[in-house]
């Protein structure tokens, strides 16, 4: 029986991370022989959640930014291997420092996950990021860009960091269903430097008297928390006023609701692309870009550099950033184009053969056997 431990945001908070951590841990728990607890990562005391009022059997403690840690050290040290996300923005301090603390104090082998490495780092962001590889027995990117990059520049052990794909769901939808209009679609949290205005603005292009054929652009999923909390919906009330400027609103639709599971399901089968317009150069992973390719539908992303590596087998096609002629050009391909639209899927769902959350989590449980049979030596 192997018990892990997690150290992540975790459901009900609703952002990458925390369905992230949620899918690995079921997955590595589906065998009796199998546990996990969960350490929940919160900005502040959760006051108004009874610890069963979500379906989870695995939250166990909670790490509070400023707090002291010593109930997330004691929950990840009684389990015989931890998992721990890091993203700069999840923990308390400047750049999240208050997480090399708790990572030090843990006396259990460990495995670090980073969902950001930034090849351009503050240096502050660099000695966190260095420091955080340190106290890990081995350290997981998601792509091999992503692992190029942490090598050249940061001081890490490059044996100790190994690629582990980021896992998807079975939400393959095959054919696209009928619908009347060809759709594009963006989805998951919005917030700034997601790029949509740049979807938007392409969109109004696609929609010129003179081209063809008719699209609708599908924007869907709540303002992240966070930017919600600090900006509230401006970021979405800039984006409607562009609509509104650009004379779009028949053809752009601004969803504001988070998508179960289902739901995405159920949206993706009447789509025809996925636009990922992002602003950043540096992204090393999308949870997005990889629901998108394991789904079969064709995908259109600016040159971050998760896309770059992923649609490089021919799923999609790279735009350049904050190009809105590029992309619309890319789109039309795609949607009048049968025959591309077709060998995209194929390629889609070939890439996607190792993302599944068995098989990805198949690789951390041989990795976690790994750590603990040297710790064991």
């Amino acid at each position: 029986m192997t018990h892990f431990g997690f150290l992540s945001t975790y459901p009900p908070t609703r952002c990458g991370l925390a369905t992230f951590t949620e899918a690995l841990a079921d997955a590595l728990t589906v065998s009796p022989m199998d546990d996990a607890v969960i350490v929940r990562v919160l900005d502040a005391p959760d006051l108004t959640r009874a610890r069963d009022a979500y379906r989870s059997p695995h939250l166990s403690a909670e790490l509070i930014g400023g707090g002291s840690g010593a109930a997330a050290v004691a929950a990840l040290s009684a389990c015989e291997v931890a998992i721990v996300q890091h993203e700069y923005g999840i923990y308390g301090g400047e750049d999240g420092d208050e997480i090399i603390a708790v990572l030090a104090a843990v006396t259990t082998p460990t495995i670090v996950v980073l969902h950001t490495v930034l090849p351009a780092p503050t240096e502050h962001q660099r000695a966190v990021l260095t420091q955080v590889c340190a106290h890990a027995s081995v350290t997981v990117v998601m792509t091999d860009a992503a692992r190029e990059t942490l090598i050249e520049h940061y001081t890490v052990d490059s044996s100790l960091v190994h690629v582990i794909p980021h896992g998807v769901a079975s939400i393959a939808v095959g054919t696209v269903a009928p619908h009347a209009r060809k759709r594009v679609l963006t989805w998951g949290l919005i917030s700034p430097g997601k790029g949509i205005e740049w979807g938007i603005r392409a969109t109004a292009r696609l929609i010129a008297p003179d081209q063809s054929p008719d699209v609708e652009y599908v924007v869907a999923g709540q303002t992240h928390p966070k930017v919600l909390a600090q900006d509230g919906e401006s970021y979405r009330a800039e984006l409607t006023r562009l609509v509104e400027e650009l004379g779009v609103e028949s053809s752009v639709h601004l969803d504001g609701r988070y998508l179960e599971r289902d739901e995405l399901a159920a949206l993706l089968a009447a789509s025809d692309v996925v636009l990922l317009p992002y602003d950043s150069r540096d992204q090393a992973t999308s949870g997005v870009l990889a629901e998108a390719v394991a789904a079969g539908i064709p995908v259109v992303a600016t040159g971050f550099p998760h896309a770059v590596e992923l649609l490089s087998g021919g799923a999609g096609i790279v735009v350049a950033h904050e190009d809105p002629e590029a992309i619309a050009a890319a789109l039309h391909t795609i949607l009048t184009g049968d025959t591309v639209a077709r060998r995209m899927r194929d390629a889609a769902l070939s890439d996607a053969a190792d993302m599944s959350w068995p098989a990805v989590a198949e690789q951390y449980r041989l990795l976690a056997a790994g750590i603990g049979a040297t710790a064991a030596a």
